[in-house]
């Protein structure tokens, strides 16, 4: 480990309500246009007054999501890491010059640069072989959901055409992570902004006048992602503020053996705790499925207030990533303990208003998202289970970030792990004994045992004061 500079010896990391908020505002809008896709998605099959449809675009989401938000540490590892090396590189600065202030023109190419070459690299290297293994992903992945023959048929005719967009799509995950890391969260919501305008407008283009139906309700997000991917291009550019040839020139002493290998072991853990939480909600979607396509429409809709939510609630999270990775490179724990506890009130003063919002909106979400009357009636018996997600759920979201700035790699396979016993056999259990409550109680379970579980890690640390063991070696 390399020596470090006295945290007083730096700027000290700004750690003001009104900082997190500010972090934490463009993100919240930025990721909020992301699950703004599939409501518009889902909303226009879900009027096209085909239950199978509507079934079948929940199988198609839930199957799509199964597959690349497995693949998100590259968002989650580029986050946490162009953190903690902005956090080095002021490190530096003031060993070097205690007056001088940190000049990212001159210092942020080299590190930082490095990060998104090889977090795109990996990204179009999976992204290359999800593409090539397409029928077989596909197939395998509607068995294993339970779809019924029409919903499945419908989730296929969808997949078949968002397939053509995976590569761009987990480009899309590195650059947020890679924006959100250094806070530059403004970049985020010009992107993601992009992709979802875009979208909307393609989609309804492409359904209502070349009347293209499924086709089109894919094609439309396929194009949009591809061409967000330019756009981000362009922003990293400008804001590492250089030339296309140096964007594209990878420095060979970046892409050396050791970092390579301490890349891959961060993203190791991170794949397993995001492929057992994407197995944990297809698991759910698996038993909406066997209680058929009704029960499975009216989940879809519901399940769609839990991705929005989550996206806006993990506009937070992103501010205490990026903090908790500020203070974590710089070794600096009183200030990493104050990022803790007021990120939380943050977080936790944001879920409170989002149920509320949900409480009052809900009638009209679904009147907007369905005009199937007994998906309708069904989704309204429920809602709310759903109105209450943020609540539920915001803890998770808000020690996730915490985790994840710290690259705490090994805490965060481990609590996957020990939620994975749990979860599975108590979700079954609540579903033969209540069926859709049981549903219900395991989504809402999944999101609290999350929060115990992470909490109990960060207690220990809390009490012992070894933040330091969290995190891998250098």
């Amino acid at each position: 480990m390399s020596s470090t500079v006295p945290p007083s010896a730096m700027p000290p990391i700004d750690t003001r309500y009104a900082r997190i908020v500010a972090i934490a505002l463009p993100v919240l809008l930025a990721n909020l246009a992301m699950p703004l896709q599939s409501v518009i998605d889902t909303a226009i099959v879900g009027n096209m007054n085909d239950t199978a449809k509507l079934a079948g675009m929940g199988l198609a989401i839930q199957l799509l999501s199964l597959i690349l938000v497995s693949f998100n540490f590259l968002q989650y590892a580029s986050s946490g890491l162009s953190a903690q090396a902005l956090g080095q590189l002021a490190n530096k600065d003031a060993s070097s010059n205690n007056n001088a202030p940190l000049n990212p023109s001159n210092r942020m190419p080299s590190p930082l640069l490095s990060i998104l070459q090889r977090a795109l690299l990996l990204a179009f290297m999976i992204g290359t072989v999800l593409l090539i293994a397409k029928p077989w992903l596909i197939d395998f992945g509607l068995q294993a959901l339970s779809a019924n023959p029409d919903s499945g048929a419908a989730a296929k005719t969808y997949l078949d055409v968002r397939f053509w967009g995976v590569i761009a799509e987990l480009m899309n995950f590195a650059f947020i992570g890679w924006f959100a890391g250094q806070g530059k969260t403004r970049y985020m919501l010009y992107q993601q902004g992009f992709i979802a305008v875009l979208n909307i407008i393609l989609t309804l283009f492409f359904v209502y006048v070349m009347q293209m139906g499924l086709v089109g309700v894919a094609l439309g997000t396929t194009i949009a992602f591809w061409l967000g991917v330019v756009l981000a291009l362009w922003l990293s550019r400008r804001h590492l503020q250089i030339s296309w040839r140096v964007l594209f020139t990878a420095n060979k002493e970046h892409f050396t053996k050791d970092k390579m290998l301490r890349l891959f072991s961060l993203n190791k853990d991170i794949f397993i705790r995001t492929l057992i939480l994407t197995v944990s909600f297809a698991w759910i979607t698996r038993l909406s499925a066997q209680s058929g396509d009704i029960i499975l429409a009216a989940n879809a809709i519901l399940l769609q207030v839990l991705s929005i939510s989550a996206f806006a609630l993990d506009g937070v999270a992103v501010s205490a990533e990026t903090l908790s990775g500020q203070a974590a490179g710089r070794r600096d724990w009183p200030r990493f303990r104050i990022i803790v506890k007021r990120t939380g009130v943050v977080s936790y003063a944001l879920a409170i208003m989002l149920s509320a919002i949900w409480w009052l909106a809900m009638p009209t979400y679904l009147k907007l998202m369905t005009n199937i009357e007994p998906v309708f009636a069904l989704a309204y018996d429920y809602h709310l289970y759903a109105v209450l997600l943020p609540l539920v759920g915001v803890g998770a979201y808000w020690l996730d970030g915490i985790f994840f700035g710290l690259t705490a790699g090994s805490v965060i396979r481990n609590a996957a792990l020990i939620l994975a016993v749990i979860f599975f056999p108590l979700s079954w259990l609540l579903y033969q004994q209540w069926d859709m409550t049981g549903i219900w109680l395991s989504v809402w379970c999944l999101l609290l045992l999350r929060l115990i579980i992470l909490g109990g890690f960060l207690y220990r640390a809390h009490q012992t004061g070894s933040y330091e063991k969290l995190q891998p070696e250098a």
